[in-house]
This record gives C-alpha cells, sequence and structure tokens, in this order.
C-alpha cells in the first residue's frame, strides 16, 4: 500500500495535481481494496467517506494511476471495467459467471505453458492476459 501512495503521489505532482482531500481517498481506497473495483464501486466507497467526491474525479484519478502504470485496468468479462494497484506480482483471474465472484491465482499455471510454448513452438511469449470464466465451486455445490 505503501508503495503504492509514494507512486500516486509523484504521479499527481509530475501532472501538476494536488493532493486533495477526494483524491487521497481514492488513493487510499484503491491501494487499501481487496476487490477489484469498478468505477462505480470506487465512487459509492469514497462518497461513504467524503460527500464531495464526483463521479468525474474518480475517472480523472483512475486516468492518471493508469498513465502512470500504478494501476491496471481489467476486463473481467463485464460490459465495465475494474481496478487494481500494479504490485509487479503476475496473477490472474478465475471469474464466476454465476456469482460474479473473482479469484486470483498465481504466475506458476502460466510460466509452466509459457515454458511448454517456448519449448514446443519456439514462441517468446511477451505479455500474457488471461480470465478465466465459469462457474466457482459456491456456485457448483
Amino acid at each position: 500500500m505503501e508503495t503504492f501512495k509514494v507512486g500516486a503521489l509523484a504521479a499527481l505532482r509530475a501532472e501538476g495535481y494536488r493532493l486533495t482531500q477526494q483524491r487521497g481517498v481514492l488513493i487510499d481506497l484503491i491501494g487499501q481494496s481487496a476487490d477489484h473495483l469498478n468505477a462505480d464501486d470506487l465512487y459509492r466507497l469514497a462518497r461513504a467517506r467524503d460527500g464531495r467526491i464526483s463521479l468525474s474525479t474518480v475517472y480523472r484519478t483512475l486516468s492518471l494511476l493508469k498513465r502512470h502504470k500504478l494501476v491496471a485496468e481489467i476486463h473481467l468479462s463485464e460490459e465495465h471495467h475494474h481496478y487494481e494497484p500494479v504490485t509487479g506480482d503476475a496473477h490472474y483471474h478465475l471469474v464466476c459467471r454465476q456469482c460474479g465472484g473473482v479469484e486470483e491465482f498465481g504466475a506458476q499455471v502460466i510460466e509452466t505453458l509459457s515454458d511448454a510454448l517456448r519449448r514446443d513452438y519456439g514462441f517468446t511469449i511477451n505479455n500474457v492476459e488471461l480470465d478465466v470464466t465459469g462457474t466457482c465451486r459456491s456456485c457448483t455445490v
């Protein structure tokens, strides 16, 4: 969280923005969230802390953080985007089509696949974007 906050403050300064209370609330919420928030979720949570926050402030702040590669915009098989802090730890998502739940899984599975693709096909992978959709354990019971 602290690294994210330091990066976010540096990004604000780099673009000539002040750290307003509203932006501070948004940065704290993004950095502390264990969920994959969409802009509406973030707006709702932020308004509970500071009723003066506008939806446009949420979008401007997310745009700034994306430009500085501090948040990742992810598409979890839905019409809207979700956001999470960029941590440097590669991970991917299992998305339940029934309940909308999201579970992260680590990079080891992808590293194994990448090694096989490199070995079997001579293919060098530069980037992997993967969301697996299906039904979670809770919904299949």
